[in-house]
């Protein structure tokens, strides 16, 4: 009974590595197919994600303190999604897809771990921070995150389910840090002096430069 359920668990395993391979061809396939398009991919994904990170810059400078908490729950999940990528990294290494398969690949990429992948987690942390705070923005960043995604599959740099992961994983991270907050009424708190802090220094700064 034992050896035949573990003999079904490994063929649900190679199927669901074989459907993830096949969705991989045909996402990484659009590099020929789509071929005008992939100049444009290919800085989308080397240079997205710090359209995140200049997100959350205006966001911090624009004069709203649920802002300001909104960009401090979203780096703190940045923080937490990073660790447990970089903990699952270890612990289930994958090579990356060009490593040993025939892929069209659009930029150079170092051969570390391939899953989960660092750029959904922390593109759909931030997204789903924003989210969080404000629906409105929140969707449109939560489209720019899985157009990012989508566009590391593409560049044959990673497969459908490290992104998927990625995805899970940040999202995840971005309601367990605001969750801890709204539990936590001293870390709130807390956050909000920090912010009180730093917009002091900030006006003085303002006062001194005008």
């Amino acid at each position: 009974m034992l050896r035949t359920a573990t003999a079904m668990y490994f063929i649900e395993v190679k199927n669901m590595f074989q459907l993830d391979f096949k969705l991989f061809h045909v996402i990484n396939h659009l590099a020929v197919s789509e071929k005008p398009l992939d100049p444009i991919v290919a800085i989308f994904t080397e240079y997205g994600q710090y359209l995140f990170l200049a997100g959350l810059l205006f966001y911090w400078f624009y004069p709203k303190k649920k802002n300001r908490k909104m960009v401090m729950e979203a780096f703190l999940g940045v923080c937490l999604a990073m660790a447990i990528n970089a903990a699952i990294g270890h612990f289930f290494y994958r090579d990356r897809p060009f490593v040993h398969h025939h892929v069209y690949r659009l930029i150079p990429h170092a051969e570390n771990a391939s899953f989960p992948s660092d750029h959904a987690a922390g593109s759909f942390v931030i997204a789903a921070a924003i989210w969080i705070w404000m629906k409105r923005d929140g969707w449109v960043w939560m489209i720019l995150a899985a157009a990012l995604s989508i566009s590391r599959v593409w560049t044959g740099v990673h497969y459908p389910s490290d992104v998927l992961a990625g995805m899970l994983i940040g999202i995840g991270a971005a309601f367990i840090i605001h969750c801890i907050f709204k539990r936590l009424p001293k870390l709130n708190e807390w956050a909000n002096r920090l912010i009180e802090f730093y917009e002091n220094i900030e006006s003085k700064v303002w006062k001194k430069t005008a």
